[in-house]
């Protein structure tokens, strides 16, 4: 099963919870960018590792973090 991980950048803190659970490490603190906020949000550095787990979406304490199962066939 593979996942698609959408963030709410301009919501996540950038505290890497999300990050430190990911149990196939797909997830990264994005440096490069500052959100409205002023931190560095989470982002998926390597989507196609994603297993569609949930991990992140269910340790976040914003609920910034959306996984959709996608099916292959």
């Amino acid at each position: 099963m593979k996942g698609i991980v959408t963030f709410n950048l301009d919501r996540c803190k950038g505290c890497g919870l999300c990050v430190a659970i990911c149990p196939v490490q797909c997830l990264r603190l994005n440096t490069k960018v500052t959100n409205i906020k002023g931190y560095h949000p989470s982002g998926i550095a390597e989507p196609e590792k994603c297993i569609a787990c949930g991990n992140c979406a269910k340790i976040c304490p914003d609920s910034v973090i959306t996984v959709r199962k996608i099916v292959e066939k």
